[in-house]
């Protein structure tokens, strides 16, 4: 079955973004799809896999007719493959060496950050090892060292890119900064300071517009910030129940919502605010359930749903934070949502997805697809729609899905 979305019904009509998908979660990097979307596949409906040499996290990204993925052969060797979106076959690979430690969590690695493009350049970060820019035939145009990045967690900020900005998170522990570099040159444009003494840099910074003027939103240790694109000033600031900010917020047109990776409330965040607005801007929180959270929150259709790491799933109503329902998915979850304008779409780390539609009453899964009998593979990338296509990875396999 296939619909057709247009708007995301979360007071997101503002909200339009393109076919491309981009960067990590695609245009809006909230995992919004605007297209025709496969709800229902089964292994028949697998159009081609391919190995990956290495192992990676990241998600897949387009640019035309090519896709763009990473993947790491231990802590020295990073990969950057371009493989072609119909038929799967690799185009190239470009190899970018690591002399420096990074230990990793066991459910991180050294390719977890996806990469980025604006249709005529691809960037990939890899934490100490860099930031790489290559043209889309794999022409190295430039690359830049960020810094060391000491944690004991590894890095998982994906770059984006705006208006021939990449903005890049580099939380670490000890300095952190946030900063915006010239595609063009690969030279700094502007480098804020991050005040917040992270454990590590795993959010991802998203673009929204308030009041007619754009910011960046981005989560963090001790709460979520906004900042000016143009000078990369911070604007404001909104405490958080706990750390971990990892997973990336959810934007609706009018407030931010807003979870940590450590066991803590959901909150709502008006961004009209300037300083810290903790007091006069949070306008909900309400309690989590499940644990702890690495999956993104979703809205859609007045309703914002949240996946916990353990499969807890809870709807919220996204004016009052009243919880509607609490039920579970089988499996764990460490990848982020997609949503339309109808349904809410999560893959568990089986390579599973579920298929859920909005409903106040009740949990209602629409459809549950495996991609595969054997199940030794694990997926902790987000799902990305690439025309009517479904693209996925594992570990160490990409898969090209056209459902029913």
């Amino acid at each position: 079955m296939f619909i057709s979305v247009w708007g995301i019904g979360c007071l997101l009509a503002p909200l339009l973004f393109s076919s491309e998908w981009s960067s990590f979660r695609g245009e809006s990097g909230m995992g919004i799809h605007t297209g025709k979307i496969a709800l229902s596949w089964q292994k028949k409906d697998i159009l081609w896999s391919k190995d990956i040499e290495g192992e990676g996290q990241s998600s897949i990204i387009q640019a035309g007719s090519k896709i763009f993925v990473t993947s790491a052969i231990e802590n020295k060797l990073r990969l950057l493959h371009c493989f072609d979106k119909e038929k799967g076959d690799l185009l190239w690979k470009r190899e970018i060496r690591n002399n420096r430690a990074e230990s990793i969590h066991r459910m991180n690695g050294w390719a977890t950050a996806t990469p980025a493009t604006d249709g005529n350049r691809v960037v990939a970060f890899f934490g100490p090892a860099g930031l790489h820019c290559f043209d889309l035939e794999g022409n190295k145009k430039w690359n830049l060292d960020l810094g060391e990045f000491p944690s004991h967690w590894g890095v998982a900020a994906s770059p984006i890119i705006h208006n021939g900005l990449v903005i890049q998170n580099c939380d670490a522990i000890g300095k952190s900064r946030l900063v915006a570099i010239d595609i063009q040159k690969g030279e700094i444009a502007w480098d804020t300071p991050r005040t917040d003494k992270p454990k590590g840099g795993w959010s991802t910074p998203i673009v929204i517009t308030v009041e007619g003027k754009e910011q960046l939103v981005l989560n963090g240790e001790f709460g979520v910030k906004g900042y000016s694109i143009k000078d990369g000033k911070e604007l404001w600031f909104c405490e958080s129940f706990n750390g971990r900010g990892s997973p990336v917020p959810f934007y609706d047109g009018k407030l931010l919502f807003v979870i940590n990776g450590k066991p803590g409330d959901l909150y709502a965040v008006d961004p009209t605010g300037r300083g810290n607005i903790t007091k006069t801007h949070m306008k909900w929180h309400a309690r989590r359930n499940g644990g702890r959270d690495l999956p993104s929150p979703a809205c859609l259709q007045g309703l914002v749903f949240a996946t916990s790491m353990s499969g807890i799933i809870t709807c919220y109503d996204a004016k009052t934070g009243k919880i509607y329902w609490v039920d579970r998915l089988n499996g764990a979850f460490s990848g982020s949502p997609m949503v339309t304008t109808q349904h809410y779409l999560i893959q568990n780390e089986m390579g599973v997805t579920y298929v859920v539609k909005p409903s106040k009453k009740k949990l209602i899964i629409e459809s549950e697809n495996a991609l595969a009998d054997n199940t030794s593979g694990v997926f902790r990338a987000t799902l990305s729609p690439i025309g009517k296509k479904i693209f996925t990875r594992s570990l160490t396999k990409l898969y090209c899905i056209a459902g029913q």
